[in-house]
């Protein structure tokens, strides 16, 4: 803006000028004092991640986010997965400012059975061209492991599950019980759409150690499926006023506290080796 402009502006306005933009310098469109504010797709996401891209078995391209903890790649690693027609950056766009203050490393994915939910795009699903079921998503799942493994990521592993991706992270827990240290399953998936890879069916096999959230709200569907993992000795919580998946652990989303919920993660990734630094 020239001096000029400047000069014919009161003070009211040049105060309302000057705030919309340095609110726009640092990635805002705002348009201040009672009009719309429009925020990016990564407002909330506090911490820079660095893009990143990997193969899956069947050669489909996934693509994530990493988040390196200040000591680097020995530091716990949280590898989140997100719900149905969801992405990552957009489904935890608060929750991965809060697990790297913990000093924990974070790599965020978008599986190919995605969209657009939450406001960010499912970068996997758009170079696909196209969503996929829920379980055709597992090899995504089991490529980011991997991934995490090859870059040399040598603390301890959780696999971090929403939805139906809850229900694959069981599998994961199963299959690859030598290379994870814990999984966490929010809302795992159980209705008919999950096919083949309802959560019910990797209650018996996971192998490591589980934390199972649900809202209350779920649990009138949900109750045998808690019982049967109280009985193998896993952890379950109930958010009192919860919502689907990791969303859980958003108070904009819940409209409620969630400080009970996150204490249950945050203590369930202390005891299985999540030392913050």
């Amino acid at each position: 803006m020239s001096f000029g402009v400047w000069r014919d502006l009161s003070f009211t306005a040049l105060i309302k000028k000057g705030i919309i933009m340095l609110l726009k310098n640092l990635g805002f469109a705002v348009l201040a004092f009672g009009l719309t504010v429009v925020t990016p797709v990564f407002a909330n996401t506090t911490v820079k991640g660095e893009k990143i891209h990997f193969k899956a078995a069947d050669g489909v391209t996934v693509y994530a986010d990493e988040y390196l903890a200040k000591v680097g790649k020995s530091a716990p690693l949280v590898i989140l997965f997100h719900q149905a027609g969801s992405n990552a950056r957009g489904e935890y766009g608060t929750i991965i400012p809060r697990l790297t203050a913990l000093g924990l490393s974070v790599l965020a994915v978008d599986q190919r059975s995605g969209g657009s939910y939450f406001g960010a795009q499912n970068r996997t699903v758009e170079a696909l061209g196209h969503s996929t079921k829920y379980c055709a998503a597992y090899p995504d799942m089991e490529a980011a492991l991997a991934f995490a493994i090859k870059d040399g990521f040598t603390g301890p592993r959780f696999a971090w599950g929403s939805s139906y991706s809850a229900a694959l992270v069981l599998k994961l827990g199963g299959d690859h019980k030598a290379e994870l240290s814990a999984v966490l399953s929010f809302s795992p998936g159980s209705g008919g759409a999950m096919g083949a890879c309802n959560a019910n069916h990797y209650l018996d096999s996971v192998a490591v150690p589980v934390l199972a959230l649900s809202p209350r709200s779920e649990m009138g569907g949900r109750k045998a499926q808690f019982a049967r993992l109280k009985e193998r000795g896993y952890q379950t919580f109930v958010a009192e006023h919860g919502v689907h998946g990791s969303s859980m652990l958003v108070e904009t989303r819940t409209h409620a506290d969630t400080s009970a919920t996150w204490d249950t993660v945050i203590g369930f990734l202390e005891l299985h080796g999540a030392e913050y630094k």
